[in-house]
């Protein structure tokens, strides 16, 4: 076979997805022209091979600039320049960017300006300069719209989509991020700006509970990923996503497998640092589950990798008993977390566990600011989320009025959202409220669906929360907290000792024991005492 016929059977390779082929061709061929340089680098890309695609790439920008195309070898010093970031080699990465820079500084209004802002873009991402940012994403939007480049065009949008969404005009990101998704699905866009556009959006829609877009662009990016069986970036990016899906919909071995596939897959990608999203995402699932020591491990690991995996640990505290560390552990990251994308995933978490210490003042702050941001973004799931919240915090006063309208609506979201495991929390809230309005046949009624749906999950600390609402673990359908107050009353503890022990406040803490003699129907401490070692609760 000549050379010229197996340049042809590569590039033909290339054009059908086919990069192992097209790659193993090129990587053979000898004298390659600029072209087929650039050609054998994205294919070496595709299959994983970093290394051979910034070889490629300086091999192409060497070619360019010995032919005196300065244009090209911008294109070419505009990948390595990326690539090289991507993957960790920042000083490099700038140095390309920089020389990039240097060779445009006589070129005139081309295109090759606006894949050049891109950088310029992601340095102030780093930097914290959002705004300018955004006017750098509306610079490349504006360059590509003039020169009809496709891929740029869809960098642009994501670009200020994001942006946007990080200020808070969450409906208009994503309307830009859909535009974006247009030039995906019309098959207008190069494989990689294809697979950046994809997981942009995605990664937006999860950011602000969007889950059915996320649901939608999630099962299209499998499809787009399943054409190319030998493409390696992107699919551990993919598998995420497919596991926050399941997640959702209640089938947590499957989101397991797909999130230690996922950490494969970056494995063997190099991408070890963006394995710290699987880790924590499985530490979840684990800690949702009741397996707090795996859920500590996977933490563990994700921190390793760079990734904070919070709020997921805040709430492991919780669930682990230790509520003055998860309480301190929220306190912090409310007042470290900027931004109403940010907050608005961690604001959720934290009037759970605010609720748990008693901080009862806070969590209704933060549940309304959620309230607020949902109002605003418009998403279900954050809407659904902020509605629990609320009903929680009005439980926690004693209001079932106000409880009740909000719990409805947040079962009303979650049930469109196919979420089981929030929805039978949720259905644990309504119960609540019922029997707080004497209803007590329907508060069992909703507490027993309740139970059945948790039951089934396998999630086993929220099922044991509803048992004890059902008087089933001789609890006397005390909650956490009251049981931890009462266990001190029965040492002996004065309410000021409780408080401090706690981390409540006086007022706190006599409400709770209002709540317990209530509850079990007793008239004095002393009687509580007796009840609590009378069942075991010591």
């Amino acid at each position: 076979m000549g050379i010229v016929e197996d340049l042809e059977r590569a590039r033909a390779a290339f054009d059908r997805r086919d990069w192992a082929t097209a790659y193993d061709r090129l990587s053979s061929a000898t004298d390659l022209g600029a072209g087929d340089l650039l050609t054998l680098a994205t294919a070496a890309y595709l299959v994983g091979d970093d290394d051979a695609c910034v070889r490629s790439l300086q091999r192409g920008y060497r070619r360019e600039v010995d032919d005196g195309n300065i244009l090209g070898a911008v294109r070419a010093a505009f990948w390595l320049a990326l690539v090289l970031n991507t993957r960790g080699e920042v000083a490099i990465g700038t140095g390309w960017a920089a020389r990039a820079e240097r060779l445009l500084a006589d070129q005139g209004d081309v295109v090759e300006r606006g894949y050049l802002l891109v950088h310029d873009f992601y340095r102030r991402l780093e930097q914290g300069d959002l705004a300018g940012a955004l006017r750098v994403g509306g610079e490349i939007t504006e360059v590509a719209r003039r020169f009809g480049d496709a891929d740029l065009l869809a960098q642009g949008l994501v670009c200020q989509g994001r942006m946007l969404m990080y200020s808070g005009r969450v409906p208009e990101g994503l309307a830009l991020l859909d535009e974006a998704m247009v030039g995906v699905a019309a098959g207008e866009l190069s494989p990689i700006f294809a697979g950046n556009t994809y997981c942009a959006m995605i990664e937006g829609c999860q950011e602000v509970q969007d889950y059915s877009r996320a649901a939608a662009w999630t099962a299209a990016l499998t499809r787009w990923c399943d054409t190319q069986p030998d493409l390696v970036p992107f699919t551990g990016q993919c598998a995420v996503h497919r596991g926050q899906i399941l997640r959702l919909h209640g089938a947590y071995g499957e989101a397991v497998q797909e999130f230690d596939d996922a950490c494969r897959r970056y494995a063997a990608s190099g991408s070890q640092a963006a394995a710290g999203l699987a880790l924590s995402e499985r530490g979840d699932v684990h800690r949702i589950r009741g397996d707090l020591a795996a859920a500590e491990s996977s933490y563990d690991e994700a921190a390793g990798f760079g990734y904070d995996p919070q709020p997921g640990r805040a709430l492991l505290l919780l669930a682990r008993g230790r509520t003055p560390a998860a309480v301190a552990t929220v306190r912090r990251l409310l007042a470290e977390t900027m931004g109403p994308v940010f907050r608005s995933r961690l604001l959720a978490p934290a009037v759970e566990v605010l609720v748990a210490g008693g901080a009862v003042d806070e969590a209704e702050s933060a549940a309304k600011e959620l309230a607020g941001i949902a109002a605003g973004f418009g998403c279900a799931g954050l809407r659904a989320a902020a509605a629990y919240s609320l009903a929680l915090v009005a439980l926690e006063r004693g209001d079932p009025d106000q409880a009740l309208p909000q719990a409805r609506e947040a079962l009303r979201l979650w049930s469109t959202l196919q979420a089981p495991y929030e929805i039978a929390r949720t259905k644990m809230l309504i119960g609540r409220s019922f029997r707080l309005l004497d209803d007590e046949e329907s508060a069992l009624t909703e507490l027993t669906a309740a139970h059945r749906s948790l039951d089934e999950l396998g999630t086993v600390p929220a099922r044991q929360e509803v048992e004890r609402l059902l008087h089933r673990d001789g609890a006397g359908g005390l909650t956490a907290r009251e049981i931890e107050v009462l266990r001190l009353v029965a040492a002996g503890r004065s309410n000021a000792e409780i408080a401090q022990q706690l981390v409540l406040s006086d007022k706190t803490v006599a409400r709770h024991l209002t709540n317990i003699f209530t509850k079990l129907d007793v008239p004095s401490r002393t009687a509580a005492a007796a009840y609590a070692r009378d069942h075991d609760l010591l």
